[in-house]
Parts: C-alpha cells; structure tokens; sequence
C-alpha cells in the first residue's frame, strides 16, 4: 500500500512538471491562445464539446442582454425635459406623444402613467409602480440563465476530471502497473476539462458582471425618473386644479 501510494506521488509530481512545462512551452511557441487551442484538441472530446457548448449559449444570452439593456438606457432627463414642457402648455395629448415615440422602459412607464392623468394622482402612481414592476421584469429577464451557465462550466469541467481520473485508474488496473506514464496521461487529459470549464466561467462571469451593473444603472434612471413624473403630473393637476 505504501508503496501505490509512493507511486500515486511521484505521478502527480510528473503531472505539476508537465504542466510547468506546458506554461513554458507557450510562452516561447505561438503564446498562450495556441497552446489553449492544442489543449482544448488533446481534451476529451464529450466534455470539451459540453464545455464549448455552455460558452456559445453563454455568450448568446449575454450578447442578447446587452443590446437589450442598451436599447433600454435611453436619455431620461431629454425625456422628462419633453413632457415637462408639454404639460406646462396644457399639452397633454403632446406629452403622450413624446413618451410613445420614446424606446425604453421609462418611456413606456412615461406613457402608462400620462394615460391616466385625469384619473387622479393616485391612479396615476399605482400605474407608474406597477408598470415600473413589469418593466423591470423585462430588463431582468434570461440573466437566470447566464448564472446558470456560469455554474455548469466549472461543474462540467469537474465531471469530466472526475470521470478522466476513474478512466486512468482502470487503465492503471489494466497494466498492473502505476508509473507516471501511465498516470500522467491520462489524468492531464482529465485536467484539461477543469481548466476550459473555468475559463468559460470567468469570461461568462465578467459580461454578467457587467450586465448587473448596467441594469442597476437603468433602475436607478427609472425609479429617479418616476418620481419626476409624478411631480409633473402633480404640478399639470393643481394648475389645471382638477
């Protein structure tokens, strides 16, 4: 038992010396984007194939929320500026149509809350805050699925280490014999999986980091620009004093 053990050891020495080796060697021929490419070939290809896999769903739902949530992050304050001016004429079907020409969730909240202005400040406030509530829904929506891809990258990357090292260990029961040759090869193939499923996670997890951000940005706009709105329709009521 000793002995298997001693054998198990200098194995992954023999696996560290390779790997050190591996960062060498693309650091002098073609850089580290080569040697990933020559890596991700030498990978098994089941898990390697699921580990891509999860990087292109990724990445399309994070290119998806990016053109959204840029589409929605409109200039609020022209916005306000528009209806502003258009209220304070008695404008109100000219306020509407600022809000309506207008993309973007404020805009559209904009336009809820300027339909009921002759309902009463009340109504119009529920309006705001319930739109506010489906529009925020909207600008949330698929980031669910981005933190899951960023959870199955790691994991998939784990099973195919986990499934490379019992694939080694039967080979080991095959050949009667534990030599770092026969280990090392067959657990640098499993290594592989763990190191592409990370790296999938962590380019994964910057876009979603990034995507937080803007969506915090596009909340603090809207909840800023509601209690605006309310203002105005609030100073349209008393000067028309309905």
């Amino acid at each position: 038992m000793r002995n298997l053990f001693a054998k198990a050891f200098l194995a992954l020495c023999a696996l560290g010396t390779s790997t050190v080796a591996f960062a060498q060697e693309a650091a002098v021929e073609g850089g580290m984007h080569q040697a990933l490419k020559v890596k991700f070939i030498e990978g098994s290809a089941d898990f390697m194939s699921l580990v891509a896999i999860t990087l292109v769903l990724g990445l399309a739902f994070c290119l998806e929320r990016i053109i959204y949530l840029n589409l929605s992050d409109t200039n609020s304050d022209k916005l306000l500026q528009g209806i502003e001016d258009a209220l304070d004429k008695g404008d109100v079907e000219g306020a509407k149509a600022i809000a309506r020409d207008t993309r973007g969730p404020i805009a559209s909240i904009a336009y809820q809350g300027l339909m009921r202005i002759d309902q009463g400040i009340d109504v119009v406030e529920k309006s705001i805050v319930s739109y506010g509530g489906v529009q925020g829904g909207l600008l949330e929506k698929n980031l669910s699925w981005i933190t899951l891809f960023i959870a199955m990258a790691p994991s998939l990357g784990f099973l195919g280490t986990v499934v490379g090292m019992v694939m080694a260990f039967d080979k080991i029961e095959q050949v009667g014999d534990i030599s770092p040759t026969v280990v090392a090869g067959g657990m640098k193939v499993a290594l592989i999986t763990t190191i592409f499923g990370l790296i999938v996670a962590l380019i994964l997890q910057v876009f979603y980091n990034y995507l937080l951000s803007k969506l915090e940005g596009i909340l603090n706009k809207m909840e800023d620009a509601s209690i605006t709105l309310i203002d105005l329709v609030l100073k349209y009521n008393l000067k028309t004093k309905k």
